[in-house]
């Protein structure tokens, strides 16, 4: 029967075996499943390629479905087929361990791989270059995830390795090159005394015609460079032939789509595929207001505009971390060569010039900045190169030099105002690659000008308002940013009436023409958020309709959220993002315009819809929620303490300090809670203690701002709840100095102290032991009120009388000698 049919049908019906797989295979009985299984590796040696390739997926396919101990002897089964004399049962087993290996590696323990190793190394010399590759490649599956079966195999392994580096088929070649970055990572003492040779072979194959092969090689220096010692003593004798290969790789390739983009696109729509998906970070309150959530960093500065991993992108990039490492070493190599690239009548060689002169911009900073005089007025001119691709380039890099442009006195006089003039006007290109890059260079500008800009902001705001009727999708995206940085830059000087009517109407126009569902909202209210900020009460005439649409996309999420509870099959989950970014948005409302917001509270959902953003899965739902409970408990607190005891349940169990900025949150919620209900507090205090105890000595790889939180919730509470709090004093007293001591005097300080010294009024025994951390605390205080001096001096004598004159000068005599001037200059201790 099977050679009546086609192998295109057979392997379409292995595909459709293995999308009910992926689909059902849990609810399949137990004899179905072991049908399924032996039947098809029956297949694994057939005679059509086709067929061998859909065995292997099917059979990954399994592997991803269940558990090891469900099929325990596969690789055992596919180990003994290998060594079968039968050449297609070899390719077929190969390639399917390689795909099992590919996809499920990291899922089995080493007892199962390392038998195995030994087998597969045979391959390395087989006849069959395909086989060769599929060996290698299994291989280095399981270096990417599992040390273990290497070690086993080590010496035999390494062997058979630098036997293929004459190997003229270009996968095993490719193959090659993985292995030997991947060795550096897991096996850099065996590969030391072959690193010379090693590095010859990688720079050859760096500048491979091929460019896979040339792109797994340059990958090499990315890792090597994670070593600084290593590399630093054994690339540095290989630098003058690496670098021309680095700056050769760098040209864009004669297949790169770039070269084949419409040059003046800026009026054709972007494709939803084109866009990257946009991840919003939760706010995080701090002292001084709110702040990013530092939990991942996203900088994207080595970008050099997008686009996919490929060797130009890889050059720059290796080309940036060796710079970082070999400073002047490297540039004097790399300068001479510099010069040539950038003065060449080819474009395609005077662009790659210019990437790599952004690519050295960190590492070599000290040895171009000599060199910038020429180089900016050069840079200045190609960003009116009649090539979209040179303009684009010298955006970015003229970014990575921003810093310098902006803190040296002399290239801020001299350069400042042109390089800002040729950003705005290249942001408004005629090539979208060229937009995207003159808006990503000019908000990195912006970080580092701030207030610089303001005498510009007319121009600024003219040339961005522009912007917003010639940018499509994706570049609006950038946009926004921009001006949601310049928001953050320039700060209340754009509350100007002259600039908040030219930013304005704009904005509110893309705002209102989005709809809810549509992502674009993320950036749009990212952005919003910092003007709010910046505008403060200039912000005023829009505070409804944004209030209103925040409130409606929170209630829109929340109550399909519900419905996808209840029937989750049939309605997707909300899109998190749309909540958090609209709970952002109204903590800066309230933060900025905390007079206007109880009217527009007490008459919509929104104290209720927070309720159930309190118990969202979601740790950033969560985070954002309990941000703008702290905001609305400051600027309309009767409207929240309406709901305290639900709030105060749902903060009580996310005083987690392994989930860092929710946990941040929720204790800054509280202590603005606490200082709003007064005694009425003392009712919710149990449950919170020992956990807020817990985490103020907490003390070792803790982010600072959560502990400077719990320091000045515990002492809020202190000054209501004294009573249940005193007992637990010499628990929580010394680690609540040392995060406070290290606080500007401000009003949350001061909340914080007056609790504490209430509690020590009730149990001074309780901070005997640490008395010297008290006195250490009082003294980080630069101008304390008379309510908050008279605290403290009534304490220092209270503990003057306890202890007795004796005892109290020897106490003061074994103070840091600054510290007790400061007391004594202060209190007259």
């Amino acid at each position: 029967m099977k050679g009546q049919i086609d192998s295109t049908s057979r392997s379409l019906a292995g595909l459709l075996l293995k999308n009910n797989i992926r689909a059902k295979w849990n609810k399949y009985p137990q004899d179905v499943k072991f049908f399924v299984r032996t039947t098809c590796l029956k297949s694994i040696g057939d005679a059509e390629p086709l067929i061998r390739a859909t065995v292997g997926i099917i059979v990954t396919t399994i592997v991803m479905e269940e558990n090891m101990c469900d099929w325990p002897d596969l690789l055992d089964t596919l180990a003994t087929v290998l060594m079968q004399p039968d050449e297609l049962m070899q390719e077929g087993a190969l390639g399917a361990l390689q795909k099992v290996f590919e996809d499920s590696a990291d899922r089995y323990e080493c007892e199962f791989l390392r038998p195995i190793m030994p087998k597969l190394l045979i391959f390395y010399e087989h006849h069959n270059a395909k086989m060769r590759a599929l060996a290698m490649n299994s291989v280095n599956c399981i270096l990417m995830v599992n040390n273990d079966p290497i070690d086993f195999a080590i010496d035999e392994f390494l062997t058979a390795l630098f036997a293929r580096h004459n190997d003229n088929d270009e996968e095993v070649q490719k193959q090659l090159c993985r292995s030997l970055t991947l060795l550096l990572d897991t096996h850099i003492e065996k590969m030391m005394p072959h690193l010379p040779n090693v590095i010859e072979y990688i720079i050859k194959k760096t500048q491979d015609h091929n460019e896979s092969i040339a792109l797994e090689a340059c990958e090499f220096w990315l890792s090597i460079a994670e070593n600084n010692e290593i590399c630093r003593t054994m690339v540095l004798p290989h630098l003058d032939k690496l670098i021309p290969v680095l700056l050769g790789s760098m040209r864009y390739s004669e297949t790169d789509p770039a070269l084949k983009a419409n040059e003046e696109d800026s009026s054709v729509p972007d494709r939803e595929e084109d866009i990257k998906p946009r991840f919003h970070k939760s706010k995080q309150h701090g002292l001084g207001g709110i702040m990013d959530s530092d939990d991942e960093d996203e900088d994207d500065d080595d970008d050099d505009g997008g686009g996919d991993w490929n060797i130009r992108r890889c050059a720059a990039a290796s080309l940036d971390v060796l710079a970082s490492i070999f400073g002047k070493d490297l540039l004097d190599k790399l300068f001479p060569l510099l010069k040539d690239t950038l003065m060449n009548d080819n474009w395609l060689v005077k662009e790659s010039g210019i990437l790599a002169l952004g690519a050295i911009a960190e590492g070599c900073m000290d040895g171009v900045v000599p060199h910038l005089g020429e180089l900016i007025p050069f840079m200045l001119a190609m960003m009116f190169d009649k090539k979209p691709l040179v303009r684009s380039i010298t955006c970015w890099t003229l970014s990575r030099y921003s810093s310098h442009i902006v803190s040296d006195e002399n290239f801020r006089q001299n350069f400042f105002k042109d390089v800002l003039a040729n950003l705005l006007r290249c942001s408004l290109d005629s090539n979208k690659k060229v937009q995207e890059a003159a808006c990503s260079a000019f908000a990195t500008l912006e970080e580092e000008a701030g207030e610089q800009l303001i005498p510009f902001l007319g121009e600024i705001l003219e040339q961005l308002v522009k912007a917003f009727q010639c940018y499509q999708a994706k570049n609006l995206l950038i946009l926004y940013d921009a001006i949601g940085t310049l928001a953050n830059s320039v700060g209340e000087a754009l509350s100007h009436p002259h600039y908040v009517q030219m930013l304005m109407p704009p904005l509110m126009e893309k705002w209102e023409r989005l709809n809810d569902e549509d992502k674009e909202l993320f950036p749009l209210l990212e952005c919003i958020s910092a003007i709010v900020s910046a505008m403060g009460q200039s912000f005023i005439p829009y505070i409804q309709p944004v209030f209103t649409r925040c409130c409606n996309l929170i209630e829109k999420c929340v109550q399909q959220n519900q419905q996808h509870l209840m029937s989750p099959e049939t309605v997707e989950a909300p899109e998190t993002d749309f909540i958090i970014v609209a709970l952002d948005l109204l903590s800066g409302l309230a933060e900025s315009l905390p007079d206007h917001m109880p009217p527009l509270v007490t008459n919509s959902k929104l104290i209720e819809l927070m309720l159930f953003c309190s118990m969202d899965v979601t740790t950033d739902v969560r985070q954002s929620c309990f941000a703008l409970l702290g905001d609305l408990t400051k600027a309309c607190p009767e409207r929240v303490l309406i709901q305290s005891s639900n709030f105060i349940f749902f903060l009580a169990q996310n005083l987690d300090p392994t989930k860092i900025s929710v946990c941040n949150n929720a204790i800054w919620a509280l202590g603005e809670l606490s200082l709003k209900m007064g005694p009425a507090m003392k009712q919710f205090v149990g449950p919170i203690t020992e956990p807020l105890i817990a985490v103020i000595n907490t003390q070792q790889n803790m982010q600072r701002t959560l502990l400077e939180n719990t320091a000045i919730t515990i002492g809020r509470l202190g000054q209501f709840c004294g009573e249940e709090l005193a007992p637990h004093i010499s628990r929580f007293i010394r680690p609540c100095c040392y995060s406070l001591r290290n606080i500007k005097d401000n009003t949350e300080k001061e909340s914080a102290f007056i609790g504490l010294c209430n509690m020590i009024n009730m149990n001074p025994v309780g901070v005997l032991n640490d008395f010297i951390f008290w006195c250490d605390a009082i003294a980080s205080w630069t101008t304390p009120t008379e309510n908050l001096r008279a605290l403290f001096a009534g304490i220092l004598q209270s503990f003057k009388l306890q202890v007795g004159d004796y005892n109290w000068n020897a106490f003061i005599a074994q103070l840091p000698p600054p510290l007790r001037e400061r007391l004594t200059a202060f209190y007259e201790i």
